[in-house]
């Protein structure tokens, strides 16, 4: 193999890896429950390793728990849908962006790092409303 097409193989690596960066993950899930990542719906097993853009999904009897990088924790209730539209952290600075959308279902959060990092900096969106966080507790429904 050549250089050139070993340091570009190189780069494709590295930035595919940057963008599947872990920003949390699954402590527990019950009933019927997936992450939707693209096309694909993956088993959320306790351990499981999240990255922005996923969807958590429950049915009728599903639950999930979950816990962030920035130590937000996130309790997905039964019918839910929730979308990690943004999750973006700097572990030195404990600074970033936090956007989630609620479709539908239940979500209830304690509020990690970002969140106090800055205002506006965590937002929840549902379709109805736009909540910025500030550093709290909070339970968010959306009815179907």
């Amino acid at each position: 193999m050549k250089p050139a097409m070993m340091v570009m193989l190189g780069t494709a690596l590295i930035a595919q890896s940057a963008m599947a960066a872990e920003i949390g993950r699954i402590k527990r899930s019950m009933g019927t429950a997936s992450v939707e990542r693209g096309k694909a719906k993956l088993a959320p097993v306790p351990g499981f390793q999240l990255q922005s853009g996923d969807r958590l999904v429950t049915g009728r009897d599903g639950q999930m728990s979950l816990t962030f990088i920035d130590d937000t924790r996130f309790s997905v209730g039964p019918n839910s849908s929730i979308a990690v539209d943004q999750f973006d952290y700097n572990r030195t600075t404990q600074a970033g962006n936090f956007v989630t959308r609620v479709n539908r279902g239940s979500l209830a959060v304690v509020s990690g790092q970002i969140a106090k990092s800055k205002q506006d900096a965590m937002k929840v969106r549902t379709p109805t409303s736009l909540l910025g966080v500030r550093g709290t507790r909070f339970i968010v429904e959306v009815p179907k």
